[in-house]
């Protein structure tokens, strides 16, 4: 008898999800007893997986540590749990590194525009050279950082006006971008006009027309039902992104080395399986969203780095991120970008 991963995966997540220990708001008593937020709904995988995650941290540690999750941006957006994370009131945060920007400048190193071709080397960049790098401008500004990214994946552009095909039809765009000099500055280089919106705001934004479109991976899309607010889907894959693990630098350093090893442990774990969800997922993906409604196009990506180069995109962000991350980023991607 075959059974669907996916299948599987969302019956794992069930059981999960039916588990007490991660209800929100329950009052639990251990040695440890922390938080871990994130701005995605509990179907998503890193949800699912995170689940798994504190729930054998829990059991290794004995109930020492015991981790709530918080999701869907419950204890606020993204910027304001940052502000939180940093004070001590949440103690984990699992957050893009090109909004961890506003307070990590050369974090944001892998969300330049178009520079990955491919999901090979993402991985080879980000638990290599570039990564490390990435880190150590993390743990420089105070926070602890797990080793593994999880995957947010490829993003897309999603509108109501019309797909996306050439540059062109960016000039004017009204578009949804997160919290990020990085995101506003990709699209101003197209000519549109990028607006700044917590992800907790973008469905209301594309359903009352304050924007035309907004950006995201698929498998974001799929779980916050953006087809009911949009109908076309261009697959640009114009950034990769992903979710950093971010803790709170007091409250890590209060664990004992033991603790440390075993919530690292699971958290790297929880990244390396969610990353095989996210590629299982968008496998059928594009098919779901089609049955969904949205009509989906796929556009040359030489078009639009050209664009960025001739705007001055790429020689700009060199010097904002200076020679030694840039010569990290073209060294992972395997060709020049400026």
């Amino acid at each position: 008898m075959t059974i669907d991963r996916r299948s599987l995966l969302l019956g794992t997540a069930a059981g999960l999800l039916a588990a007490p220990f991660v209800r929100p708001g329950e009052a639990r008593a251990a040695e440890f007893a922390y938080k871990v937020a994130n701005n995605q709904p509990m179907t998503h995988p890193s949800n699912i997986r995170l689940t798994e995650a504190v729930a054998r941290i829990l059991e290794e540690s004995g109930g020492r540590v015991d981790i709530q999750i918080f999701p869907s941006n419950q204890l606020g957006a993204d910027t304001d749990v940052l502000s939180q994370l940093r004070a001590g009131g949440v103690e984990f945060f699992q957050l893009s590194p090109v909004i961890l920007s506003t307070l990590v400048p050369r974090a944001s190193i892998n969300g330049v525009g178009f520079a990955f071709p491919d999901y090979d080397t993402v991985w080879k960049a980000m638990d290599g050279e570039l990564g490390a790098y990435a880190r150590g401008q993390i743990e420089g500004a105070g926070l602890a950082v797990m080793d593994k990214i999880w995957d947010n994946g490829f993003r897309q552009i999603t509108s109501s006006r019309g797909p996306i095909v050439t540059p062109k039809d960016l000039e004017g765009f009204k578009i949804r971008v997160p919290v990020s000099p990085l995101w506003t500055s990709l699209f101003t280089a197209f000519g549109s006009a990028p607006a700044s919106i917590n992800f907790a705001e973008v469905y209301t934004a594309l359903q009352t027309g304050i924007v035309d479109g907004q950006e995201n991976p698929l498998s974001i899309m799929k779980t916050s039902k953006l087809w009911e607010v949009q109908k076309y889907c261009s697959m640009t894959n114009h950034m990769w992104d992903g979710f950093w693990m971010l803790a709170n630098r007091r409250a890590w350093n209060a664990l004992p080395d033991d603790l440390k090893e075993i919530v690292a442990k699971h958290f790297n774990e929880g990244a390396e399986n969610q990353r095989a969800d996210i590629m299982a997922m968008n496998a059928g993906l594009k098919t779901e969203l089609e049955a969904e409604g949205f009509v989906f196009n796929t556009p040359e990506a030489s078009l639009f780095e050209a664009r960025l180069r001739e705007a001055g995109f790429y020689a700009d962000w060199k010097k904002t991120y200076g020679d030694e991350a840039w010569e990290k980023l073209e060294a992972a991607v395997g060709r020049k970008l400026a």
